[in-house]
């Protein structure tokens, strides 16, 4: 961990992101958000540009609706949102020129801000990056590309993404962008790698890659007794509670659940909590509907979330066959900050099997297997104390983690780096 720092000077940082609070369902939101108060914790200058909240219902909110840009002052800089141009999640090409008309908006809000030290973009959206470019080469600063999910990759692997031209027009901006930003940051050794393989050959891949992790929030998501009111409120006191809680989303296998939901229907203590939404919700709600153990449920309050997480007596990753390398399953800090243990269908070896396996967190089992997910589960739910030993030891690896403010310094430090060549 990079220590923190007292004596890092300010930034004027501008920011492009998706979501930001109040938009919190999507979980980029979130770490943006808490990236931002972290870093003006520390005496940075932030000005974020984003989309009116949307995410949750796919439309724009009650309230923020009537004007495609709005702007406000905040104690930290200012917030500028612009509207993000909502579409059917099925459709990526529909999302995709959503996105492009949302980054056009948004860089031409950005041209008249402040001139800023630095420029960060958050992808996906892919297109803020090439945003944040122009940006940089205008303002004469450094450019920091922050990829949470690896574009195109993960819409190639799901077969969202399928047309040739399309998929090599998308890898030539990928392959741009990654060379002309002074520094990508990544989640993960994997992503890492992924990002390297794609750099020119006369670009050191040590210097223009680094990895700066999501934080955990043990603010926020805390270990609570699992007799909780979320419990009470569906009939869950007695059950034995299997949970996937996020994005119910195409990245997911949720055939594994419905699998192993129709193999435990003899077992009516077990009960299997899907609770998320997302664009597979209605096919996920479509199959479990006449299935009586599985309950599927709404995004719980912000607030709530430690009562969530902590309903659980164990708690799911379902991650398609090939997409670790580019996609980190960032619930996992979550769950672990909730000391619950884990059963992951992810890519044997990537960074999220290797933390569960060194934390002793739970079992990771090859993705999109449904026999040795149930077999797996099988023999967790038999051992209710194997499995609370499993939650101590998730909790007790918090500490090889990042907190929000490790995080924000050390963004600080590769600002102060960048500012400093």
């Amino acid at each position: 961990m990079t220590p923190l720092s007292e004596d890092l000077p300010p930034f004027r940082i501008l920011v492009l992101c998706p979501h930001f609070d109040p938009d919190l369902h999507a979980a980029t939101g979130e770490v943006m958000t808490r990236l931002v108060d972290s870093l003006a914790a520390q005496g940075h200058t932030i000005d974020v540009v984003t989309s009116l909240p949307w995410y949750r219902d796919h439309s724009v909110e009650q309230g923020w609706r009537g004007r495609p840009v709005r702007a406000e002052s905040t104690s930290f800089g200012s917030i500028t949102r612009v509207w993000p141009f909502p579409t059917d999640k099925g459709s990526i090409i529909s999302r995709g020129l959503a996105f492009v008309a949302q980054t056009a908006l948004s860089l031409a809000v950005s041209v008249f801000k402040k001139s800023p030290d630095v420029v960060i973009a958050m992808s996906p959206p892919i297109f803020f990056g090439s945003a944040a470019r122009i940006l940089a080469r205008r303002f004469r600063v450094p450019f920091i590309f922050n990829v949470q999910d690896i574009f195109p990759d993960v819409a190639v692997d799901l077969g969202m993404l399928s047309n040739s031209q399309v998929i090599a027009a998308a890898r030539r901006l990928e392959r741009s962008l990654y060379s002309s930003a002074d520094v990508v940051t990544v989640l993960s050794q994997d992503q890492a790698e992924n990002v390297r393989r794609k750099l020119p050959t006369e670009v050191d891949p040590d210097q223009r890659v680094r990895i700066i992790p999501n934080f955990v929030d043990t603010v926020r998501v805390q270990v609570v007794d699992r007799q909780t009111q979320y419990r009470r409120d569906h009939a869950l006191e007695d059950k034995t509670v299997v949970m996937y809680s996020g994005n119910v989303g195409f990245s997911q296998s949720f055939s594994l659940v419905q699998a192993a939901a129709q193999h435990f229907l003899d077992r009516p203590e077990l009960v299997f909590v899907i609770n998320g939404e997302g664009a597979a919700r209605a096919a996920v709600e479509e199959w479990a509907a006449p299935l009586s153990n599985v309950l599927v449920t709404d995004f719980a309050p912000r607030e709530a979330v430690s009562d969530v997480l902590g309903s659980a007596d164990l708690h799911l990753i379902l991650l398609r066959k090939g997409l670790a390398k580019s996609s980190t399953p960032s619930k996992l800090y979550g769950i672990m900050a909730a000391g619950r243990p884990v059963l992951a269908s992810i890519d044997v070896d990537s960074d999220a099997d290797r933390i569960i396996r060194s934390a002793g967190a739970g079992l990771a089992v090859p993705p999109d297997d449904p026999h040795r997910f149930v077999e797996a589960l099988e023999a967790m739910v038999a051992s209710p104390g194997e499995l609370r030993a499993m939650g101590e030891r998730a909790h007790a690896y918090l500490r090889h983690l990042y907190t929000p403010d490790q995080q924000a310094e050390a963004y600080g430090l590769l600002i102060a780096e960048l500012c400093s060549r």
